[in-house]
């Protein structure tokens, strides 16, 4: 998927995401949308606990998160906003978590918004892993909660990583769970596209579970690439469904 400054740089976004075992309903829930002065927002949520339960506070954040950024209102605001419905609606007994992921060309920067305690991973274009975990808090919780906001240009060889307590808890039970920053940096070494990343740290989690997730999974990798001449746009959805 390019962006309009597809003339000097490539942005992949690849998401992987699975429910935990034997639970039809994800209790994350993953939107996108295009940014009304260029760009585009991803926003991933985990609602507390799991299932339809989980499905539907995760669901109610990102909604009004998504609307808030489909005005136009900045990362941070829509973070809050988000924050102030779950508080409202649940009156403070229900949390989620909520990052924001956006490309903004009018800045020509890419913007993490975080209310996660685990951090985001961000690989610099010399292949330095940076964990952002400065203190952060979910949403829905605490009266004045704010989300944390990094802000760093769009530049050739950047990997940002973000997840759901599922990636990172997975295996604890059953010999420690992954070193992140030491995986997804061998990721990057190996040249890897935003897909691939995203794909390979789910085979990860998954094997680490023995195919059978204690928790909701969800992986976003978003990577920038020097552009080419191709300015086309393209998104691609798999969605296993039962029958």
């Amino acid at each position: 998927m390019g962006s309009e400054a597809a003339e000097t740089v490539r942005v992949e976004v690849a998401v992987a995401k699975v429910p935990r075992w034997a639970t039809p309903e994800s209790g994350d829930t993953l939107e996108m949308i295009e940014r009304p002065r260029g760009g585009f927002s991803f926003v991933l949520v985990d609602g507390q606990h799991t299932g339809r339960a989980a499905k539907a506070v995760s669901h109610l954040v990102a909604r009004k998160a998504i609307a808030e950024l489909a005005e136009g209102v900045r990362d941070g605001a829509a973070a809050r906003a988000a924050h102030d419905a779950l508080y409202t609606s649940k009156g403070g007994r229900v949390s989620a978590t909520l990052n924001i992921v956006s490309v903004d060309l009018t800045t020509r920067t890419l913007v993490l918004s975080r209310n996660n305690p685990l951090p985001t991973l961000l690989v610099d274009p010399e292949g330095v892993v940076r964990l952002l975990d400065e203190p952060s808090q979910p949403v829905g919780i605490y009266p004045r909660t704010r989300p944390v906001i990094t802000e760093v240009p769009l530049q050739p060889g950047l990997v940002v990583v973000v997840y759901t307590d599922g990636l990172a808890l997975a295996g604890e039970h059953r010999g420690g769970p992954m070193d992140l920053p030491a995986v997804v940096g061998e990721l990057v070494s190996h040249g890897l596209d935003a897909r691939q990343m995203a794909d390979e740290l789910m085979a990860r989690a998954l094997a680490l579970e023995e195919g059978r997730p204690r928790d909701d999974i969800s992986v976003l990798v978003l990577r920038v690439t020097e552009g080419d001449e191709d300015l086309a746009r393209r998104l691609y959805v798999q969605i296993p469904l039962g029958v």
